[in-house]
């Protein structure tokens, strides 16, 4: 039986702002949403307000928890999963340890995060940001693929990033866009 996936990308965050303007990496670490940000995903929970979902689950990524509690609002159990993170190649793709997400999010379980959960192993960029190869990405990709997979959920929303669902999509999609991935 064919199983829906809707893939979001989370809302503008305050790093999207940026250096969309001036095409540079502001340093912002774990970038939260702009007011914008938040204005696309709570548009887009109008627009998907008549679905069903068994299942949503965000990146630990602030950007797309925002999204998801934008979208979903609090009466929505979310999953928080490491795996479909951002890939990390900027600043804003590097996380928060598990505690200070939990102080931000206090209602979310982020104990099965375990200490620096994004990438930290690599080349430094001129920033000196860690960057993940692209294999690891696509690893990840394909990881997140067959998690999917073993879910008996026939409906699931997933809250993650631009670079990330392109390797599945194969288009950048825009801030806060819903994809409809149909899955057999």
């Amino acid at each position: 039986m064919p199983r829906l996936v809707h893939l979001i990308r989370h809302g503008q965050s305050t790093f999207n702002a940026i250096q969309d303007v001036t095409g540079k990496d502001p340093m912002m670490f774990d970038a939260p949403l702009t007011p914008l940000g938040h204005e696309q995903a709570a548009a887009r929970g109008k627009e998907l307000a008549g679905n069903h979902y068994d299942l949503v689950i965000t990146s630990p990524l602030t950007r797309a928890i925002q999204t998801a509690r934008g979208i979903f609002g609090h009466g929505k159990p979310l999953v928080v999963d490491p795996l479909h993170r951002e890939w990390v190649n900027w600043s804003c793709n590097i996380g928060r340890p598990a505690t200070e997400l939990a102080t931000d999010f206090p209602d979310l379980d982020f104990n099965h995060l375990e200490g620096d959960w994004w990438h930290v192993d690599g080349p430094v960029n001129e920033n000196g940001i860690v960057c993940e190869p692209h294999s690891s990405l696509l690893a990840r990709v394909a990881a997140f693929q067959a998690m999917l997979a073993s879910h008996k959920e026939k409906r699931i929303a997933v809250i993650g990033h631009g670079d990330f669902f392109s390797q599945i999509v194969g288009y950048a999609m825009r801030n806060c866009e819903c994809i409809e991935w149909v899955r057999r």
